[in-house]
Parts: structure tokens; sequence; C-alpha cells
């Protein structure tokens, strides 16, 4: 049996020894993180080069904020405002751990999607995120690429794509990497992208070195909770789907949308933009996305009520190729059409 060291007998050489394990333990540490930051850095340019902007890492569990957010999701869910979303009651949205065992790292990433092109004020409106390809498939496929980077730098590190139809506050984790704040019409706001981002994350058991997260830069501004135009923005970052036009434009099932969402649809047949179009970081100057697979299909911005009335489901489906606009089935665009206001034009 070895003797345990006496440091009564040799309290000078026990200090020395003591010291010399402190600076070899601290070295070690500077390594390691020295390390991470590299790696860290290196994974942040892997999602530049894939077109992402901004983008940002969260660590798990996250600050006391994200515990915020999630008790608001549960206040959310329990005044019935998810309508009838009922994967948003999903648990794992409350714990990440539970889409990826051991996660300690998320790559939060960020997917510009405006395009400074308009459509014509007399026909009808459609939301900006469904312009382009479908864009769970684009995030997918890049976070895919980034993936399989980071596994070949550190081959025993798991890693879990996520996109917004991933049971994933997708939005807090991406105000927790830095990317932006979420405003009070519960999108999250970017200083210099306004709030025309689509979301990612890659979730991985790597430590990664976090971002700050975002403060929120809204102040009094309650421009897009005015804007609704049914009230839907109940109290700010609080949204009642079921006054929602893009929630019934785009989740409805029923065959007729209900009265008041009707009167106030104006031109609006696919989703709705007002509450962001509104807002004052998106009124100025803001980059335009030359993404070929963000770029708007030419009947996008072309489309009028007698075409959404009178194309068939074949054409329908051609034209919803490869589009996140697939969700609205051909007779909800024809439901949405017919009650669409001609006489009302959108400025938006």
């Amino acid at each position: 049996m070895k003797a345990i060291y006496n440091m009564d007998k040799n309290p000078l050489e026990f200090k020395f020894i003591k010291g010399q394990l402190s600076s070899f333990i601290g070295l070690k540490i500077l390594k390691s993180l020295k390390a991470q930051n590299e790696l860290t850095e290196k994974l942040k340019n892997q999602a530049l080069k894939q077109g992402f902007n901004p983008v940002g890492i969260a660590r798990v569990p996250g600050s006391s904020r994200l515990q915020l957010r999630t008790n608001a999701l549960e206040r959310w869910v329990n005044a019935g405002y998810q309508a009838d979303m009922e994967w948003m009651t999903n648990p794992t949205r409350k714990n990440i751990e539970m889409l990826l065992e051991g996660v300690t790292s998320i790559l939060a990433v960020g997917l510009n999607y405006y395009v400074d092109v308009k459509k014509s004020p007399e026909n009808l409106s459609i939301a900006r995120y469904g312009w382009g390809k479908d864009y769970h498939k684009i995030i997918k496929k890049r976070l895919k690429k980034i993936g399989e980077w980071l596994e070949k730098e550190k081959p025993n590190c798991k890693w879990k794509v996520c996109v917004d139809s991933s049971p994933i506050m997708d939005k807090a984790w991406a105000e927790e990497a830095g990317l932006g704040w979420i405003g009070k019409n519960s999108n999250l706001i970017n200083q210099t992208r306004g709030s025309w981002m689509f979301l990612g994350h890659l979730l991985c058991t790597e430590p990664l070195t976090p971002d700050n997260p975002e403060k929120s830069l809204c102040g009094s501004c309650e421009k897009c909770i005015k804007a609704c135009p049914t009230d839907a923005i109940t109290e700010p970052f609080v949204v009642d789907a079921k006054k929602c036009l893009a929630y019934h434009t785009i989740e409805n099932r029923e065959a007729q949308l209900p009265d008041d969402i009707a009167k106030s649809l104006g031109s609006w047949v696919a989703g709705c933009d007002i509450c962001q179009e509104v807002c004052p970081w998106n009124q100025k100057a803001l980059p335009s996305s030359n993404d070929p697979e963000i770029m708007p299909r030419d009947w996008i911005l072309k489309l009028t009520k007698q075409q959404a009335l009178s194309w068939d489901d074949e054409t329908w489906t051609k034209n919803l190729n490869s589009s996140a606009l697939r969700r609205i089935k051909p007779w909800m665009w024809r439901r949405n059409a017919s009650a669409t206001n001609k006489n009302i034009t959108n400025t938006f």
C-alpha cells in the first residue's frame, strides 16, 4: 500500500507540488477551451458557407430567459391559443434532451428570405415564406452537410438537425444563441435583417462556446399589435391562432372560413405578413437574398383571384411542387380565394 503524503512534515514541498499541479490543470483547461473556441468558429464558418447568416451558439440548458419562454409556452397552450395545432402540445418541445440524448450545444442559424420585389396590387397576396422552394428541405439539406463536417472533426459527436416542424422551441433557442429577439408579434427579429428569416438548429453533444442571448429592442412600439386586422395579438408576445389569418389560410381544414376571418382577409390567400411588414425593423433597407432557392416563382407574384378559383387540382399540384405552400391543399386555395375581397387591396 502506498503511503499517504504527509504535508505536515514537508509543508514547503507540498505547497510546491500543489502549485505545479494547479498550473498543470490550469494549462490543460486553457488548452481545452482554446480547442473548443477554435471548433466553434470553424463550425460557424461552415454555416456561413452554406448561406446562413446570422449564426450563433447556445448551451443547454440555456439561461433563465429560456425557462421564462418555456413557462410562456405552457400558458399559451393552456389558454387554447394553439387552436387545433395539437403538435404544439408535444412535451418534447419543452425538453430538448428528448430530441438528442446528451445534447450540450446548439448551432442556431438564420436564412434570409427577404427578396426586394413586390406583387402587383391587384393580385392576391401570398406570405413571403412561401415564395421560394420549401425552406424545410433547404435548411435540412444544408444543416446535414454541417453535421457531417462536425462528425469528421469529432467522430464521437452525435448530432441532429431540427427545423420549425420539429418539436423544438426554435425562436427561443435562436434568441438564446444571439440571432435576435422575439418581438411582440412572436417573430424573431434581427437588428440588420429584420424578421425575414427561416430558422434552423443543429443539436450536438460536443461542448461549444456560446454566444450571448440577444436583448429585446421592441421598446414601447406596438405597431404590429395595432396593425393586425383581427386583433390576433391579444397582448405583447401572445398570438391567438384562432384569430390569425395565417393560421386560417394555412391550417384551418374547415370547408368555410369563419365570417370574421373572411371579412378581414383582404387579398391574403396564403399566410399573412401584416405584423411583419409594419415592424420598424423591417421598414429600413434590408439585404435582399440572391439565393436561387429563395427566389419567388413567377406565378406567386401574379396570382389572380380568377386563376386561384379556376385552376384544377392537377395545376395546383404542379405549381406547388417543392414548395412549403403544398400544406395548403388545392380546395383550400379555392376556399381562401373565394373569401378574398377584390375591392380591398393590401399595400403590404
